[in-house]
């Protein structure tokens, strides 16, 4: 008995009982707190896909097939991902207003609420890429240089060198970025939309795609002069060269004509 009475006396007996008592809360805590936690966002998730099945049938489902199959009329939407939806439907081009070469941005006709249930239900359909996080596309702090080298060599091809876009063959564009949200950028160069191929990050890692955004906003801000006076929309060496040789071509022709003027009256008097 004083053995036992010497053991629970031991001044390290406190700190032992504490101990034991922090782990089984600790357990206790991981083995429900977390499960409630879960289960609450699967029953958030299966609610977003139910409502936005409902949104698809109505809106979408024509086009694409009842189950995302795609149609004629229509591409199969499983595996493009939560991203492409919110691009896509975020920006107004779907659902489409009419079919042609390419679908135009325009206002769109769901708020970000429906936009997510849509998303969700897509997404349900076949894995593809999430719609990102403020962290993935926000341009704070992202090098505007290396993101107009980045830009130069893989966008001005199509969006000119300013991002003010460009005619494309059979029809087809590369529409202006001024005004497009760092979020719909990113999402773009994810998913790829339209004519424009994708850049998923095993072939552009997300600081990359940061860099671009930064320097679009760059270029485009109201804050931002253009470095050469008159910027002619933007469009890059072409424009302006044309620019140059018609109007340079002009003031010449009109500086003759003028001297010849001159010159014959002179004879005259």
């Amino acid at each position: 008995m004083k053995k036992l009475s010497a053991r629970r006396r031991h001044p390290l007996a406190a700190v032992v009982v504490l101990l034991l008592a922090l782990a089984a809360t600790g357990g206790l805590y991981a083995a429900f707190a977390p499960a409630d936690k879960a289960q609450a966002d699967e029953t958030a998730q299966s609610l977003a896909i139910d409502e936005g099945k409902k949104l698809y049938a109505v809106g979408c489902a024509s086009c694409h097939g009842t189950g995302g199959q795609g149609t004629s009329d229509g591409p199969s939407l499983v595996g493009v991902g939560a991203a492409a939806v919110d691009f896509q439907v975020g920006t107004g081009r779907m659902p489409a207003q009419q079919p042609g070469a390419q679908v135009p941005k325009k206002k769109n006709i769901y708020n970000q609420a429906e936009i997510d249930q849509l998303a969700a239900y897509v997404a349900s359909l076949g894995a593809g890429p999430a719609v990102p996080t403020d962290k993935q596309y926000n341009p704070e702090g992202a090098d505007i240089g290396k993101g107009g080298e980045l830009f130069r060599s893989n966008c001005a091809q199509c969006h000119n060198f300013t991002g003010e876009g460009g005619a494309l063959t059979h029809g087809k564009f590369a529409p202006s970025l001024e005004g497009v949200s760092p979020k719909h950028i990113y999402e773009a160069m994810q998913t790829g939309p339209q004519n424009m191929p994708s850049f998923p990050d095993t072939t552009m890692p997300e600081k990359e795609k940061k860099d671009i955004i930064a320097y679009i906003d760059a270029v485009n801000g109201d804050e931002t002069p253009s470095p050469g006076g008159l910027s002619l929309g933007g469009l890059g060496p072409v424009s302006e060269g044309l620019f140059a040789w018609i109007f340079g071509l002009g003031v010449m022709i009109a500086v003759a004509v003028w001297v010849a003027a001159r010159t014959a009256k002179a004879k005259k008097s």
